[in-house]
């Protein structure tokens, strides 16, 4: 995917280059207002997320700009504006999604792949590792063409690292996505999930490994 960032800040502008050029998504960034809309046309991006709050042009008016100029592209708004008001002006403006800054780089990864898919671009590959292959749509995962019958956090700890096979997932991300909401859990609660779903996984051509001190990552045998 390639992505068009209209963001002002040098250290959004890095650390996004950096995290999603990682997640194998081509980042380009513009700071400044007044030149998105011709970087945006020279690009010709997949997506673009756009600040509200830029120098030399709002990203209101970049926004309009854009698509009074004919260019379709999905755009998802990133601002630190929380206001209802302001997401409805970006809505009305022409943006297809929003997301309010600060925000979880997971969940910014998810809404750009899902503009992509929704607004016409390719479908990102089906998540495989060994014989498993996790259906993006329902979220279940398939054992060589059944589905794997898991408990929703086996599930949840299976998605979360089929989703970055090979790449190791750190076990405070883990704890959040398979005990959500339930800041009482302990660290260690996630060994216990990983040791049942590793002998659930015998015999399907993928390891789930640990990483002393990392997390875990999930590879074929």
């Amino acid at each position: 995917m390639k992505l068009l960032l209209v963001e002002d800040d040098p250290a959004m502008q890095a650390t996004l280059q950096r995290a999603l050029g990682r997640r194998q998504i081509d980042v380009r960034v513009c700071g400044d207002g007044a030149a998105a809309l011709a970087q945006w046309q020279a690009l010709a991006p997949d997506v673009v997320a756009l600040d509200l709050s830029l120098p030399g042009r709002d990203g209101l008016q970049v926004l309009a700009d854009a698509r009074a100029a004919g260019l379709r592209t999905p755009v998802l708004l990133l601002t630190a504006r929380g206001t209802v008001g302001d997401r409805v002006l970006g809505l009305n403006a022409g943006a297809d999604d929003y997301l309010p800054k600060p925000f979880d780089l997971d969940e910014l990864e998810a809404r750009l792949r899902a503009l992509r898919r929704r607004l016409g671009g390719v479908d990102d590959p089906v998540p495989e590792v060994g014989a498993l292959r996790l259906d993006p749509a329902s979220g279940a995962v398939y054992l060589r063409g059944e589905v794997l019958e898991l408990t929703p956090r086996e599930a949840a700890l299976l998605r979360a690292l089929m989703a970055r096979p090979g790449h190791a997932v750190a076990k405070e991300r883990l704890l959040a996505l398979v005990f959500p909401g339930e800041a009482e859990v302990q660290a260690e609660a996630i060994e216990v999930v990983a040791y049942r779903l590793r002998k659930k996984l015998a015999g399907s051509g993928a390891n789930l490994v640990t990483l002393r001190g990392l997390g875990y990552l999930l590879k074929p045998d």
